[in-house]
């Protein structure tokens, strides 16, 4: 931030470029808009603004728009794709007219703030667009009330200058509009924690001291608060039947300063923002000057404060932003760093988490992980960004790429996700080839009882999970060995074991898990228990983890599945798995396989609570661990299925990760993790054909097992299936120009007759779900 003064000895190219690198540094290449409807609940206003023609009295028009007339709107937005619905309002038009009071008492309120309030709560429930509102000069009680039905709210300021509300001016008997109470309403909005959008009217007849004034006025405030998200510097445009309709309008060079010295006034962690309707067909000079926001604009709306200045379209605002190197990013009614629970009342963080991506933006598309994949858009044409171009040449090149660098490959947008998405692949054809392996498994889930409550889990019964998928079972040894049985004649290679920590269980339980699938099928490889469950079995028994997972593989396991995982960040597991083993534990107890020969997979489940900053932790503590041990076998990225999910029904999380970031979860992850894992394996389950194909052609090389009984993700929603036999594995692989291999666990060959069963393998007998021993008493004592 810099001071008025030192801008009078530059040039106003020097002011831009000063106020563009600033812009770059805060906010990067990203460019955001909010795609909004524009909800003008009624155009009356007590206030006389001189340039106004928003707030007119208009003959035969009703004061107020309808509840109906509101839902119209809102929907006719959600169905464009809006998450924002703007509310915008003169100032107690009920204190002047006795229209407004008519009407308000028809529908049931005594002020325009007890009916906003009303229809922001209806728009929530009725549509799930999140209100932003823009209600004028208020009292704290009334900003605190709309907290509740927002998720932020906005007054321009304008102006400090008093002299403009002086007869003659453009204030004059416009009570509203005294700086003082524009300020207090700011100062009581960040006293509430609300976030805020404000501003400054430029070409009023104000001087620019007296704009640079303004901005301090803002800046002191955002200090003492921190709840300044924006600042609007927006340009006077006369309108005809106004007072000021002969003013002169400010030009591009005063408005490209302005926007200069407030990127270069105010803190970097401020928007700011231009409106490109007013700015006309040379808008895009605009984030010349550094502005890093557009504003809400409509697909559905037209702007009804400046009706005369269309919105370009967002093509349009595309291109442009495009031609000037950065990315068009929509975002939600409120920024990303003023959305948690901090900010926001109980009531919004469900709907902020529902729309939001990752990174806090708005979400890119309204597919979860386990629905099927809708057709997806042509992908974005366009050179690569400098950063991220040298960030795939580095990691081609085996660097190991830090926290921030792989923050940015996760970040990338637009065109940048394609490049990233060739890169590794192109990594992946150099390190792997063109084949795409699989393996013909079954899973074994032997019991979904569960002492832990993860909130990602709608697959485990505990207490409090009656209302969750299924019944609770716990498998009797002569189940899972006769589905052991099964998978062999079926041309399996490997059964998965896993379930839920059930309280009875002990370390012996695991040990005769494997000695019944042994004794049953001797060739079986067993890739069995999560570093949890061999925690759970070391600790019951008393033995430190290497002598437990020795005893373990003299009992027959092979070799074990790296899930539990979640993200390796304690942030998160504090909030989706706070019970759960740790990140050091998960580490702990991993590296102590390795070390007794055992190998391992390594997972991420993401999507939920976590951020790209907690990715590149975790892909680091598995490179570094890679690097130091050698036995992980795969990566494998488990996007969250968030249907059935506890934390989602909760409002906690958001609805699984969108297409662009698990594109990029497989694609960073083969960069990343270079060249200590080259094998990705990319979840059918999860994504289903065409978006696995997706990965595949964008740096992953496996497709994981064909399972035959999947139960976990279905039970959160999945709707993918429970197998994909070998025939339509390699069907898909074919599909996508490449060789398919079947693999055993350890990545050797399968000999042809164990692949011909494969091949030919007669449907699955339908599994038997042990109920738990307590279970069965009651319901022997029932019948009795």
């Amino acid at each position: 931030m810099v001071s008025s003064i030192s801008f009078d000895d530059l040039t106003l190219d020097c002011i831009m470029q000063s106020a563009a690198a600033v812009r770059d540094a805060a906010f990067g290449i990203n460019q955001t808009w909010s795609p909004k409807v524009f909800i003008p609940l009624t155009h009356l206003c007590r206030d006389l603004c001189h340039y106004c023609t928003f707030s007119r009295p208009r003959p035969g028009q009703r004061a107020y728009m309808s509840p109906e007339d509101v839902l119209d709107v809102a929907r006719a937005g959600a169905a464009a794709g809006c998450t924002e619905a703007l509310f915008t309002l003169g100032d107690k038009p009920e204190l002047r007219f006795a229209q407004a009071r008519r009407e308000l008492a028809e529908f049931g309120y005594v002020t325009t703030l007890d009916y906003l309030e009303a229809m922001c709560q209806l728009v929530i429930s009725q549509t799930g667009l999140i209100p932003h509102v823009n209600a004028g000069v208020m009292e704290a009680k009334d900003i605190a009330r709309l907290r509740a039905v927002s998720a932020s709210q906005g007054l321009m300021l304008e102006t400090v200058a008093n002299r403009l509300g002086d007869k003659g001016g453009p204030h004059y008997r416009s009570p509203d509009k005294v700086p003082a109470k524009r300020l207090a309403t700011i100062r009581a909005a960040g006293e509430l924690k609300v976030p805020f959008t404000t501003g400054i009217l430029i070409g009023i007849g104000e001087t620019r001291a007296e704009r640079i004034e303004a901005l301090l006025a803002i800046q002191d405030l955002h200090a003492e608060f921190g709840h300044i998200a924006e600042v609007i510097i927006q340009n006077f445009r006369a309108k005809p039947g106004t007072p000021m309709s002969g003013a002169v309008e400010p030009d591009m060079d005063d408005l490209l300063w302005t926007i200069a010295a407030a990127r270069l006034t105010l803190p970097p962690d401020i928007s700011v923002q231009a409106p490109p309707n007013l700015a006309d067909a040379i808008f895009p000079r605009l984030m010349d000057a550094g502005i890093n926001d557009w504003g809400g604009i409509s697909p559905v709306t037209p702007d009804h404060v400046n009706p005369e200045c269309p919105w370009p379209a967002v093509e349009k605002l595309f291109a442009a932003t495009e031609a000037a190197g950065r990315r068009l990013v929509a975002r939600l009614p409120v920024y990303p760093g003023w959305a948690g629970a901090e900010w926001q009342d109980a009531a919004i963080l469900p709907l902020l988490a529902a729309n939001s991506d990752a990174e806090g933006y708005a979400r890119a598309d309204a597919w979860s992980p386990g629905l099927p994949l809708p057709a997806q858009p042509e992908p974005a044409r366009g050179m690569s960004s400098p950063h991220i171009a040298r960030l795939i040449d580095r990691a081609q090149s085996g660097d190991s790429l830090n926290e921030d660098e792989i923050v940015a490959l996760f970040a990338a947008r637009s065109s940048d996700v394609e490049h990233v998405c060739a890169g590794a692949d192109a990594l992946r054809r150099t390190t792997r080839g063109d084949e795409i392996s699989f393996v013909v498994n079954r899973n074994i889930n032997y019991t979904n009882i569960c002492a832990y409550a993860c909130g990602f889990c709608a697959f485990s019964k505990g207490r409090g999970a009656d209302s969750l998928r299924g019944r609770p079972y716990d498998l009797d040894l002569s189940e899972v060995t006769r589905r052991a049985h099964e998978a062999v004649a079926r041309g399996g290679t490997e059964v998965c074991m896993q379930g839920g920590i059930h309280p009875a269980y002990t370390g012996d339980t695991y040990l005769q898990l494997l000695r019944a699938v042994k004794s049953a099928e001797p060739g079986l490889h067993i890739h069995a228990f999560s570093p949890l469950e061999v925690r759970h079995g070391a600790d019951t028994l008393g033995l430190s983890l290497e002598d437990y997972l020795t005893r373990l593989k003299e009992a027959g396991l092979d070799s074990l599945p790296g899930t539990a995982a979640e993200i390796l960040d304690d942030d998160v597991r504090d909030v989706i798995c706070p019970d759960k083993l740790n990140t050091a534990e998960w580490l702990e107890t991993v590296e102590a396989a390795h070390r007794v020969g055992l190998k391992t997979t390594a997972t991420i489940m993401f999507g939920h609570v976590d951020t790209p900053r907690h990715w590149a932790r975790h892909l680091i503590r598995v490179r570094d661990l890679q690097a130091r041990t050698g036995g992980i076998t795969e990566f494998v990225p488990l996007p969250f299925v968030p249907m059935e999910a506890p934390m989602t029904l909760r409002g906690i999380a958001r609805r699984g990760p969108t297409f662009r970031e698990v594109r990029l979860m497989h694609a960073v992850a083969r960069l990343a993790l270079h060249p200590h894992i080259t094998s990705i394996q990319t979840s059918w389950v999860k994504l289903g054909r065409e978006g696995v194909a997706a990965c595949l052609n964008g740096g992953a090389n496996d497709i994981g097992g064909t399972l035959m009984d999947e139960s976990i993700s279905r039970a959160a929603g999945a709707a993918h299936g429970q197998e994909m036999p070998p025939c339509e594995m390699e069907e898909l692989i074919c599909g996508l120009d490449r060789q398919p291999r079947q693999r055993t666990t350890l990545y050797e060959d399968v000999d042809d007759l164990t692949r011909t069963r494969g091949h030919h393998a007669v449907p699955l007998t339908p599994v038997v779900l042990t109920p738990p021993k307590k279970i069965k008493q009651k319901e022997m004592i029932d019948v009795e």
